[in-house]
């Protein structure tokens, strides 16, 4: 394994700073990344990110990660609550995974608060806008330590 971070977003969050930055924030998904990109540098940890709008490429995405990622951060966005192809790749790569969401999905409608991705993850960081992705980071960094 050569180690490392997969940082996957799903659908709609190429939109991050311009889409409803009352809920998602003002930060731009670009920006976001390069924070982590940051933290990388700073932790000696090689970081590489996905976005996509389709279901089908988040899981050849997943797929590819196999044997080359020790963690994946995950915000799979709308696709959590509904994707069970993704929840099925996310087992089957056996590579711990953190689940993420900007937004606090218990605090929103109901149909947002069941995630499929939840039972696949070793844990989940949501509610804290942008900083939830550096909150995943630093947990990633704790599980490649260990």
């Amino acid at each position: 394994m050569s180690g490392g971070i997969l940082v996957i977003n799903g659908p709609n969050l190429n939109l991050l700073g311009q889409r409803e930055p009352s809920l998602y924030g003002t930060q731009s998904l670009a920006e976001i990344n390069r924070e982590l990109e940051s933290m990388a540098a700073a932790a000696g940890i090689r970081v590489d990110f996905f976005q996509s709008n389709h279901e089908g490429e988040l899981v050849d995405r997943i797929q590819q990660a196999r044997d080359n990622f020790e963690v994946i951060i995950i915000n799979a966005a709308a696709l959590s609550h509904y994707s069970i192809a993704i929840h099925d790749v996310l087992r089957a790569v056996n590579i711990p995974v953190i689940e993420v969401h900007l937004s606090n999905i218990y605090a929103r409608e109901e149909f947002r608060h069941q995630s499929l991705i939840s039972p696949v993850a070793v844990g989940g960081i949501f509610g804290f806008g942008a900083l939830s992705y550096r909150l995943a980071f630093l947990a990633a960094c704790e599980i490649i330590r260990k």
